[in-house]
C-alpha cells in the first residue's frame, strides 16, 4: 500500500514536472522580448540566461547558438575588464560558429561570429589582431552574399569600421570605409552606430562639414524605447566628438 503510495507521488511530480517545463521555443520566444526591450545588462544577462536554457532542451541548437552570441556581443561591449572581454567574446565566437556549422547557409552565424571577432580584436589592439582581419571580412561578405540588410546592414558597417581601423600598411582605406558605411546607412538610415562611424571616417578625411550633418543627425533622433541605454550612449559620443576642435 505504501509503495503504490510513493509509486503515485512520484507519477503525479513528474505529470507536474511536465506541465511546468518550458519548451525551447518557449524560452527563446521570452528572452526574445526581454531583447527587444533591452533596458540595462541585468536584463541582458537574464536573456543569456534563458537562452542558454533553450540551448540545453533544444532538438535544433542553431537559434539559441546565434542569439546566445548575439547577446554576449552587447554583454561583452559593457563589460569593464579586459580579461572578461576577451573571455565573453571568445565564447560567443563559438556559440557563433557553432551555429554557422548547423546552417551554413544562414547569416545569423557568420555575422555574429565576425563582429564577436572584431571586438576580440579591439580589446587585444589592432597591431595585435591582424590574423582575425581576413576571417572578420570573410564573414562579413558571406552575410553580404546571403542577405545585405542582416542587422539595417550591418556587414557593410562591420567592414565599414574595420578599414576604418587598420593602418595603411594593413589594408586600411578612408575611403573603401566611407563606402561600406554609405551602403549600410542605405539599409538603415537611423542607425545611430553606423552615422557615428560614417562622422569618424569623414572626420579622418577632413570632410568636417558632412561629419557634423551626421552628428546633428544623432543628436535629432527620437529614443528608441527598445534601445534607450544604447542610442543614448550613441548620443554622448556625438556630443563629445562636436566638441572636437575640428567644428570650431
Amino acid at each position: 500500500m505504501k509503495a503504490g503510495c510513493v509509486l503515485a507521488g512520484i507519477l503525479i511530480l513528474t505529470f507536474s514536472a511536465g506541465l511546468y517545463a518550458q519548451t525551447a521555443q518557449e524560452l527563446i520566444a521570452q528572452a526574445d522580448e526581454l531583447y527587444e526591450n533591452l533596458q540595462d545588462m541585468e536584463t541582458a544577462r537574464q536573456v543569456l540566461s534563458l537562452y542558454r536554457k533553450a540551448l540545453g532542451v533544444a532538438e535544433d541548437k542553431y537559434e539559441p547558438f546565434w542569439k546566445i552570441a548575439r547577446v554576449q556581443f552587447l554583454i561583452g561591449d559593457h563589460t569593464e575588464k579586459k580579461k572578461d572581454q576577451k573571455t565573453i567574446f571568445a565564447q560567443a565566437v563559438y556559440h557563433a560558429t557553432k551555429a554557422v556549422d548547423l546552417q551554413p547557409e544562414k547569416p545569423d552565424g557568420y555575422y555574429w561570429r565576425g563582429v564577436n571577432n572584431g571586438k576580440f580584436g579591439e580589446v587585444k589592439g589592432v597591431l595585435k589582431s591582424l590574423s582575425l582581419v581576413k576571417p572578420i571580412k570573410r564573414d562579413m561578405n558571406k552575410v553580404i552574399e546571403l542577405n545585405r540588410a542582416y542587422e539595417q546592414g550591418g556587414p557593410d558597417r562591420v567592414l565599414g569600421r574595420v578599414f576604418f581601423k587598420l593602418p595603411g600598411m594593413a589594408g586600411g582605406s578612408k575611403d573603401k570605409s566611407k563606402e561600406h558605411l554609405a551602403k549600410s546607412l542605405e539599409y538603415g538610415p537611423d542607425d545611430a552606430l553606423t552615422r557615428i562611424y560614417m562622422a569618424e571616417t569623414l572626420m579622418a578625411k577632413k570632410e568636417i562639414d558632412n561629419a557634423r550633418l551626421h552628428l546633428e543627425y544623432v543628436l535629432d533622433m527620437e529614443d528608441d524605447p527598445r534601445w534607450v541605454p544604447m542610442v543614448e550612449e550613441c548620443k554622448r559620443m556625438a556630443r563629445d566628438m562636436l566638441r572636437d576642435k575640428k567644428f570650431k
